[in-house]
């Protein structure tokens, strides 16, 4: 979209303000896929506008090189339709994450989060799934954006490649699980999560059990609950009230959150309201780091245009074949057979069998939450 467009419905115009099972855990680390599907939603529900708003919301995306840092030792992109996104969720203990990380203000910056989504040829359909942090890999070596290289390891946590390397590792070591290459990177902080959920009014679920921690701050009775966003922050990360206090049981609740989150996207009422509008996608795009290829507005709502036929009902969301570790059940490692037949459906576009994950690690909070 140039700077001489007019502005999309609903816009204001130039001038106008818008697994460890036992072991602790952060603050937010499953808001990662919620917050991105939202960020590029909003986007998509009205435009991006012109003059000041562009400049303006373009100014605040951050984004890293991946490919100049990858170079060309990645797997072949397949020119099939489809689009492979991988997205982490970052924690860094600087401002106003300092609060809800519950860390020092140590500047370092965490990721216990990543998800890959598979957008399927025609763009009507979506395959989620979810990288259990905790996962005992062989973590390739691997340049960082600053031009750092960093050695290989051996049985080292999955989200180590992220704090080790940063984007470009946390990629690298992505494509080297999978064989799959990742075509885009977003990647999300969970204060802006928070802030988000409050301005689109809080998201709508079911709870089927009551959820009490005191961890997380949450204690939700059974029934139907609409969080604000301290009580979403606080379902997407509690481990302790729910199944059996694993890393995989938190990760079935954040799945059926980010299906609740959909909807309420779609279902939003933002184009009677310019200044809603404009306040999620200022929220959105400074909540965001993107891969250079998606570093603009323009950019990025070519390509969440081409994500909003996707309905939750057309999302397949699943955890990575894993099971735990013999010789430590506070990790878990990757099934291998299983996963294969993941990596493999979604190289060529199609859906995950549902043999793949049968009989692997769970977590046992499944059918806790519902949208």
């Amino acid at each position: 979209m140039s700077a001489e467009s007019t502005p999309g419905p609903g816009i204001p115009g130039p001038g106008t303000k818008a697994a460890s099972r036992r072991g602790p855990r952060g603050a937010g680390h499953r808001a990662a896929l919620v917050t991105a599907w939202t960020a590029v939603g909003i986007l998509v529900l009205g435009g991006t506008g012109v003059g000041y708003l562009y400049f303006k919301l373009n100014g605040n995306l951050r984004t890293v090189d991946i490919n100049q840092a990858l170079g060309g030792d990645r797997p072949a992109k397949v020119d099939n339709g489809s689009e492979n996104i991988l997205v982490l969720g970052s924690d860094t203990r600087a401002g106003a994450n300092k609060e809800l990380g519950g860390g020092a203000d140590d500047g370092s910056a965490r990721s216990d989060t990543a998800m890959i989504i598979h957008v399927y040829k025609g763009h009507q359909k979506a395959a989620v799934v979810s990288v259990p942090r905790d996962t005992l890999i062989d973590r390739p070596s691997c340049t960082d954006a600053k031009g750092t290289t960093h050695p290989a390891a051996s049985r080292v946590m999955f989200n180590s490649a992220y704090s080790t390397g940063g984007a470009a590792c946390a990629v690298k070591t992505v494509e080297s699980v999978t064989g799959i290459r990742m075509d885009h990177y977003l990647e999300v902080d969970f204060s802006g999560f928070r802030k988000l959920i409050d301005e689109l009014g809080g998201v709508e679920v079911t709870t089927t059990k009551a959820i009490e921690d005191r961890e997380s701050h949450l204690d939700l009775k059974a029934g139907t609950h609409k969080l604000n966003g301290k009580q979403a922050l606080g379902l997407v990360r509690t481990r302790h009230g729910v199944g059996d206090g694993s890393d995989l049981g938190r990760i079935q609740l954040q799945q059926a959150f980010v299906k609740a989150l959909v909807k309420q996207v779609d279902q939003v009422g933002v184009l009677t309201s310019p200044k809603k509008l404009y306040d999620l996608a200022d929220t959105g795009t400074k909540t965001i780091t993107t891969d250079s290829d998606l570093g603009s507005v323009g950019s990025l709502t070519g390509f969440a245009d081409g994500l909003k036929s996707i309905s939750s009902k057309n999302m397949r969301m699943v955890t990575m074949p894993v099971e735990y570790d013999p010789s430590n059940p506070n990790r878990v490692i990757v099934a291998e057979a299983k996963a294969k037949l993941v990596w493999t459906a979604l190289k060529n576009d199609r859906p995950i069998p549902a043999g793949a994950t049968k009989g692997t690690a769970t977590g046992q909070a499944k059918g806790v939450v519902t949208s």
